[in-house]
């Protein structure tokens, strides 16, 4: 190609021209000769594709944002470029972000977080003593009195200690030691680098790792990315999702035919399915796991998501610690909380901690190795954690509308999670457990053959043809219980009755968020056309009005 080029660049100085017209003529010619005899490669094959990409990668699976929020964010934008529906929004039943959905901030975290942020606002007397005073103490623990510097790998210190200090005070006194709590990026950064350390061998020594079903779909995609073995065991949906030990036996006894069962990962409150544990199954599964010699993980996250009347959160080290030395001293536990749920909806800061108990030493210094490779969770993050944890208390400035706001979105919730449970119930071939916790329901749906044929034909699993069709003529988009896993035959879907508190990008017309400054404090107001409740009705309303149109249509 470069000889090529230089042949026609021949001839450029000075020439009459006719024998100018001669020597370019004469250089083209060679050129094209040349180019002939050493055509022109053809384009490198790509070094990564589909076949030669890292197989677990491939392998992994996370419903929760799969193939039918891609189809509704395709149907957002035909929306938008005014293509008529029979519907004028997309309802995003999907995740459960709280914020996106419409919930309001908790105004001193808020305040804390802007504090921290731009610490010049210390001096405004907008700001009230409490949060500076919160403010004052992370500053100073950060490098350069400053959230943009790194900290430890483990977390700021004094957070550390505030997380400490406040699973002391909810668990009634069991102490809690600032040297076992790891900052992380919201919950799913802890649960994946526990399950880091935790796998191992080849073959039938490979790890084993027990899992509920139905799940939140994190877990399976990490033990997918790792290659581990999943162990499915089935919450009992006849008994209100209740975890049971007998079938916890029957899932280990099976996997020891194949690896080494050595994780049982708990989800209390439960997610998707809403259940909250019994202090006595919890009880029972901690024995079980002292028994099976089973490293316990305990995803918590909703934890203040608790709402049946009937029902108690009891987190998994309080429990172990009240039975005993034999158990608190040797039972492995890691729990795991988040700023993203419970009555603060911060999805977005990607705060969160586990506190990991009876590690062994050596461990703990491969745990605090592997969490140095990330050097830091986002320092916003952590202090976002550590005003969830360390909140206005009677006395302080802030603490009445704190306690206000914190009552008033948890109320809200239960609510509607009252409401749903009832709404569904009334839908013919939809049958919904009490929902006692966390923020989705998990109803049971009816699907006649002839659909499950459609599927088939559409080569789709039953319940996402169903979500499909959902999704395609209402506008709501709700995850299919096969994201979850479920039991052979049944199908399921998986509503967050976040969804219509009545807000969010696309989601009501009409809707107005805008800051105001109000004799010199910052406050946030907000219209919408229509109040929580009956957003949330309208939207059961039209999901029971597509069930029946279902069943009558493949009757």
């Amino acid at each position: 190609m470069q000889r090529a080029a230089a042949l026609v660049r021949r001839g450029c100085g000075p020439r009459t021209p006719s024998s100018w017209g001669r020597s370019q003529s004469s250089a083209a010619a060679e050129a094209s000769a040349v180019l002939k005899v050493r055509p022109e490669r053809s384009r490198r094959e790509r070094i990564l594709t589909l076949e030669s990409m890292n197989p677990q990668v491939k392998a992994v699976e996370y419903a929760v944002r799969g193939p039918i929020v891609l189809k509704a964010g395709e149907i957002e934008l035909e929306l938008q470029r005014g293509i008529k529906k029979p519907f004028t929004e997309v309802i995003r039943a999907n995740i459960g972000d709280a914020q996106a959905m419409g919930q309001q901030p908790i105004t001193f975290l808020r305040q804390v977080m802007a504090l921290c942020t731009y610490p010049n606002l210390l001096d405004s007397p907008s700001f009230p003593e409490d949060a500076k005073k919160r403010a004052r103490r992370i500053l100073q623990a950060c490098g350069g009195n400053s959230l943009g510097s790194y900290s430890a790998s483990q977390g700021v210190n004094c957070i550390r200690e505030d997380v400490a200090a406040y699973i002391t005070r909810r668990d009634g006194g069991v102490p809690a030691d600032p040297d076992n709590i790891y900052l992380t990026t919201g919950a799913s950064d802890g649960i994946s680098t526990i399950l880091k350390i935790l796998v191992s061998g080849g073959g039938k020594s490979r790890t084993g790792v027990m899992i509920p079903i139905p799940q939140y779909p994190l877990y399976s995609a990490v033990i997918s990315e790792l290659d581990a073995i999943q162990v499915n065991y089935y919450l009992d949906e006849e008994n209100c999702w209740a975890l049971n030990v007998n079938e916890l036996r029957r899932a280990v006894q099976e996997a020891k035919d194949h690896c080494d069962p050595k994780v049982l990962c708990i989800i209390n409150p439960g997610n998707p399915t809403g259940q909250v544990q019994s202090r006595k199954c919890i009880e029972d599964v901690i024995h079980f796991a002292w028994e099976e010699k089973l490293f316990l993980l305990a995803d918590e996250v909703y934890q203040d998501n608790v709402y049946s009347p009937d029902c108690r959160f009891h987190s998994f080290k309080k429990v172990l610690y009240e039975m005993g030395p034999e158990y608190s001293s040797n039972v492995e536990l890691a729990s795991f909380h988040s700023t993203s749920k419970g009555y603060m909806g911060e999805c977005g800061y990607r705060g969160g901690y586990m506190e990991v108990i009876n590690l062994h030493p050596e461990i703990k210094g491969q745990l605090v190795k592997l969490l140095s490779v990330r050097l830091c969770p986002p320092v916003s993050g952590q202090a976002a954690m550590d005003i969830v944890v360390n909140p206005p208390v009677a006395g302080e400035e802030s603490f009445e509308q704190f306690s206000r706001e914190k009552e008033s979105v948890l109320g809200n919730l239960a609510k509607k999670a009252k409401l749903t449970e009832d709404l569904f119930n009334q839908v013919p071939g939809i049958h919904c457990n009490p929902l006692q916790g966390a923020m989705y329901a998990f109803p049971r749906i009816f699907i006649p053959a002839k659909a499950v044929e459609a599927a088939q034909a559409h080569q789709m699993a039953p319940d996402m043809f169903y979500c499909m069709k959902l999704l395609e003529e209402t506008g709501i988009c709700v995850v299919p219980g096969s994201g979850f896993g479920q039991r052979e035959g049944t199908y399921h879907f998986r509503y967050d009755f976040l969804s219509a508190l009545g807000a969010g990008p696309g989601l009501v017309q009409g809707n107005v968020d805008f800051l105001t400054w109000s004799r010199g404090l910052l406050q946030r107001e907000r219209m919408t056309i229509l109040p929580p409740v009956e957003k949330l009705k309208t939207v059961l309303q039209k999901v029971k009005d597509f069930h029946i149109n279902f069943l009558e249509k493949y009757a």
